[in-house]
């Protein structure tokens, strides 16, 4: 048996089946969805400030606000509006001052992965990064655990296809 616990694990016509721990609410790896609509609204415009900060939006940037996007599930008209802001984007004040404490956290989470997804973070990425955090009086050293948290997800998806040898 792999690392998983031997408790969670049970045969069944021969093959390994996980019997799921409890969770608190679902198995969705994020709570963004069960927020206010003006919270995800927030969010995503915070996201849609961030993408085009240093002035190049890359593909991996763009698949990564897209995801996010999806994940705030925003009516049609909200999706387009947040959109504009790509081209015509909201001050960095304009975007803080409409989070909530859990949606500013969930943003400066993503944004932290969106920024690093074309694989650097410039300084103009950086500073906002961390004026996000200190408006969310989270300590300084947050960014840096983020971007180690980043760093991980990304190692654990690549581990993912290379598992199944996806090039």
């Amino acid at each position: 048996m792999t690392s998983l616990d031997a408790n969670r694990c049970r045969l069944l016509n021969n093959r390994r089946v996980v019997i799921p721990a409890p969770y608190p609410k679902s198995m969705l790896p994020d709570t963004l969805h069960e927020l206010p609509r003006e919270e995800r609204f927030a969010y995503a415009k915070l996201l849609a400030y961030m993408i085009q900060i240093d002035d190049e939006v890359t593909i991996d940037e763009m698949t990564v606000f897209e995801q996010r996007l999806g994940t705030a599930l925003l009516s049609p008209g909200q999706r387009k509006e947040i959109r504009t802001y790509l081209k015509n984007p909201p001050t960095l004040e304009e975007c803080l001052d409409e989070l909530g404490k859990k949606s500013g956290r969930l943003a400066l989470r993503d944004a932290a992965l969106m920024t690093a997804a074309d694989g650097s973070i410039d300084e103009k990425e950086q500073i906002a990064l961390e004026q996000i955090a200190n408006h969310l009086n989270l300590d300084e050293g947050i960014i840096d655990r983020l971007l180690d948290w980043v760093m991980a997800g990304f190692d654990w998806m690549q581990d993912g296809l290379d598992l199944l040898n996806v090039e």
